[in-house]
């Protein structure tokens, strides 16, 4: 695929149950800084790609969109669900990645990635991930000031920078003739959580990603606490950052989470122009 003479470009995957819109400000300090921004606004709800175990149909939405929205290579960008899209699309589809940022992703493998498949084909996933909850959340308001008092008065969202919060108020809910409505639908998140990708960590150590990986995680992040980080030691090459915060810690600090994927997007870039010119 041919590289063509513009703007740099950031394909941006979102996290399971946040909708691209809710990442308005940190888009805003990409394209302050020269990129092109695009990303799908909500993955897995397009019926003609399927959520189901492990995700390809997910990767291949992602690739598509890459091939349709630019028809070259972009950074892949991801949070949380998003990073692992982003990875598992660099690894099948090299020609569509110039590097890879993966915001609080981490590669899980080894045992902890047998226990995952083994829960999933027994069920017991379901029981204990994260879908046991989307499954019941709220998902009606009657109105805008409704949904954002509902949503501060919960601990992990009062630590979100207001603005983001306002964004996902805005992104992340819809009207309907009730009032508002969640738009990004609860059985979807659901089914996201409950195929989580089991063989991520053994895909990335028999196919290496050709472009550079990087990870920024949160400092008090849950996600990393309970996976570890020796497969995404291994990824990335030891290319790590970290930022305070928890798994949603680009809601939380948006500034800071934009400014350190511009710094690992430029460290891509250098290092590209050093290779080119060896």
């Amino acid at each position: 695929m041919p590289e063509q003479d513009s703007k740099p470009a950031i394909v941006f995957s979102h996290a399971n149950g946040f909708p691209a819109g809710t990442y308005r400000l940190i888009f805003e300090a990409w394209r302050a800084a020269g990129y092109e921004v695009h990303a799908i606004e909500k993955l897995g709800h397009d019926p003609d790609y399927p959520v189901t175990s492990n995700w390809p149909h997910l990767r291949r939405q992602l690739a598509d969109f890459v091939e349709r929205q630019l028809g070259r290579p972009a950074f892949l960008v991801g949070h949380s669900l998003g990073g692992f899209l982003s990875l598992m699309t660099a690894i099948r589809f090299p020609q569509l990645a110039r590097g890879v940022v993966l915001l609080d992703s981490p590669v899980i493998y080894g045992w902890k990635a047998r226990a995952l498949q083994f829960a999933k084909a027994t069920g017991w996933n379901e029981r204990v991930s994260p879908g046991r909850v989307s499954r019941k959340r709220r998902n009606r308001w009657s109105d805008p000031d409704e949904v954002l008092k509902h949503f501060i008065e919960k601990p992990a969202f009062a630590r979100w920078h207001p603005d983001v919060l306002a964004d996902y108020v805005k992104a992340g809910t819809e009207a309907d003739e009730h009032g508002r409505r969640l738009a990004f639908d609860r059985q979807v998140e659901t089914d996201i959580y409950n195929t989580l990708p089991h063989h991520m960590g053994r895909l990335a150590r028999r196919y290496p990603p050709s472009c550079p990986v990087a990870f920024v995680g949160g400092t008090i992040s849950n996600e990393v606490r309970q996976v570890g980080m020796a497969a995404t030691q291994r990824v990335t090459q030891g290319r790590l950052s970290w930022i305070e915060g928890g798994h949603l810690f680009p809601f939380e600090k948006p500034a800071e989470a934009s400014a350190e994927v511009l710094r690992w997007l430029g460290e891509f870039q250098q290092g590209s122009e050093t290779r080119a010119g060896a």
